[in-house]
């Protein structure tokens, strides 16, 4: 399973951390704590690396270069498995309206239907999927 890091800088404030990868353009977060702060760092990369591969582009190259850093920053190695990030966004479940008779409805919840189950199999079968 393919593994990436990159660098990120954890810059002190007030009000806890904010963070940035120089490597990731536009792949910033932040955090009450540092440890919170290194919780939404590899939630956000794993978050925008798989944006970037989604739209086909290439992801950017881990150059290990640092920006002049200012005092109290901190720079750690944050890695993710952007494999595991795409199971987990692909097959995360979503909340969707349809929309039937309300009597049909009715004997449905009287029989004990499971909405979800049933409207997924039902896609399957229409879409020639296998289970």
């Amino acid at each position: 399973m393919k593994k990436l890091t990159y660098l990120a800088v954890f810059e002190k404030s007030q009000t806890g951390f904010g963070v940035y990868f120089p490597d990731v353009p536009g792949c910033i977060t932040c955090g009450d704590d540092f440890a919170h702060a290194l919780r939404m760092a590899e939630e956000v990369l794993g978050l925008h690396l798989y944006g970037i591969e989604k739209d086909s582009e290439p992801l950017p190259a881990s150059t290990g270069n640092i920006p002049e850093l200012s005092s109290g920053d901190v720079v750690v190695a944050v890695s993710v498995f952007p494999t595991m990030v795409k199971d987990e966004m692909e097959n995360r479940r979503v909340r969707t309206s349809v929309t039937i008779p309300q009597w049909l409805k009715a004997a449905a919840e009287a029989d004990g239907l499971n909405y979800s189950r049933l409207l997924e199999s039902a896609i399957k079968e229409h879409l020639g999927i296998a289970s």
